[in-house]
């Protein structure tokens, strides 16, 4: 592929999930060697053998899986690797602090540079690497998917401050599936796919039904897929009264019938995850109670919760979802051992079996169920998490922002899952901070403020306005006075 970056610009890639654009990233920034092929810069040719041989030229990323000592502070973090004298007494560490504030300052990314990075949300965490690569006076940053992880909000201040760097000089390329992001932020983009070119001009003259076109090499549609109904007579599978933790929730009640998509919605903090774990049995609920067809359980783990047909798709996969280092095939039967042993050993042929068959209904690519789940792209890694719970299906799956950092070939795909799995009669709990997402898929939204249920809204009144004006709302109402 030929790849072209100015000075001064944010060129976007984007491309499905496996099209080569964070291995692109790493080949500008030394941590990939190419095969072949030909890096100029400033029309000279060079030769990268790791980062350091990158940066050394003003070249560096910033990837999705941030790379940062959590118990140090901004100003070490920043400095970590980089000034030798950063370790030469109290005068010269004082130095080199306020030359990190005179960064942060001028750049106004709003950092307290004294602060530890586990502090941080990780909309700063983010800050702290770009303040690393400002440091390194870097001329060009590679961002991996930036604003994946961040609310509204958190993404639109960080992309002030991109645009601030290109106005300043400094060229971004900016990787991401977001393509409002890219549209609103970029001069120019490449569409890539299968490791290729297929489209490179101004970000101007695209829409997002242009560049999903060209990354899926044919026309897509961008509607959500049709919504079964659900009959209001049904009983609940799940239903739960007043529950609380103590500290974020506070007397949340809600049910969830067979067929039916209940959207979790609000603001980033609002207390969504923490009742998604609360209900699953990953943390002790203070008060109130958790009923399965109307009974009462003391669900009080997460076994108990996959013993009464509970599943549960966690926001951050790499951490609390997907053992990376484990094959795809392991992660499938993870869940699930006690169908895959005998005698107290796995049957190797027999998992192969199972996993392969779940694997191939999700179309996880590469098709290999031995490859290390780490291999694999964001889009395919969530399609394994999946598997682990669709092996044998639930009756309740909660899927915490299940298209996190998917593109968006793979986004309408799990829609049309997520809709399907309804319409055979599994009750979902969906949490998503995408508001189109939230609409398009849910069949009623319970809206969250301060760990409280303000709002719960049904049919037409599942609209942006409503959803936003409760999720702002000055005070937590009940529920259903609230949507009245």
């Amino acid at each position: 592929m030929d790849l072209s970056i100015r000075s001064g610009e944010v060129h976007a890639l984007v491309g499905e999930n496996g099209a080569g654009k964070s291995t692109l990233g790493r080949c500008l920034a030394g941590v990939l060697i190419p095969d072949e092929g030909e890096l100029l810069v400033d029309a000279a040719p060079v030769q990268y053998r790791a980062p350091r041989d990158a940066l050394n030229d003003g070249i560096t990323i910033v990837e999705q899986e941030l790379a940062l000592v959590p118990a140090m502070s901004v100003a070490d973090n920043v400095l970590l690797g980089h000034r030798k004298g950063a370790a030469g007494g109290l005068r010269r560490r004082r130095a080199l602090s306020a030359e990190v504030q005179g960064l942060n300052d001028r750049f106004a990314l709003g950092l307290e540079v004294s602060r530890t990075v586990e502090s941080l949300t990780v909309a700063d965490q983010q800050k702290v690497e770009i303040l690393r690569a400002l440091s390194r006076q870097a001329r060009i940053i590679v961002m991996d998917e930036p604003t994946a992880r961040l609310a509204r909000d958190e993404a639109d201040n960080l992309l002030r401050v991109i645009r601030m760097l290109a106005e300043q000089g400094t060229a971004i390329v900016f990787i991401s599936h977001i393509l409002d992001d890219v549209l609103s932020i970029a001069e120019r983009v490449t569409v890539m796919r299968n490791g290729e070119v297929v489209k490179s001009g101004e970000a101007a003259a695209e829409t997002p039904a242009s560049l999903v076109e060209a990354m899926l090499g044919r026309a897509a549609s961008l509607e959500f897929p049709e919504k079964r109904p659900v009959g209001v007579d049904v009983a609940p599978i799940l239903s739960v009264r007043n529950l609380s933790d103590g500290r974020r929730v506070h007397d949340v009640s809600f049910e969830v019938r067979p067929g039916e998509i209940l959207g979790l919605g609000g603001l980033v903090g609002c207390g969504r995850s923490e009742v998604a774990r609360l209900v699953f049995g990953a943390e002790r609920p203070a008060r109130g109670a958790i009923e399965i067809d109307g009974a009462v359980t003391g669900i009080g783990s997460v076994r108990h919760a996959v013993g009464h047909g509970l599943a549960y798709l966690p926001e951050n996969r790499k951490d609390l979802g997907l053992l990376l280092d484990l094959s795809s095939q392991e992660n499938a039967t993870l869940a699930h051992l006690d169908q895959v042993t005998r005698w107290g050993f796995i049957s190797p042929r027999r998992e192969r079996r199972e996993a392969t068959a779940i694997l191939e209904r999700l179309s996880v690519s590469p098709a290999d169920p031995a490859l290390r789940v780490k291999a694999l792209s964001g889009g395919n890694q969530q399609k394994v998490l999946f598997s682990k719970w669709l092996w044998q299906a639930p009756r309740l799956l909660i899927a915490d922002e299940p298209t996190r950092g998917v593109d968006v070939g793979a986004k309408f795909a799990i829609y049309e899952l997520l809709v399907e799995l309804a319409a055979e009669g599994m009750a979902i709990l969906l949490i998503s901070s995408e508001m189109e997402e939230l609409i398009g898929l849910s069949h009623r939204v319970v809206v969250m403020a301060r760990g409280r249920g303000v709002a719960e809204l049904d049919g037409e009144q599942v609209h942006e306005e409503r959803i936003l004006h409760a999720a702002f709302a000055s005070r937590a109402e009940p529920a259903r006075e609230a949507s009245a």
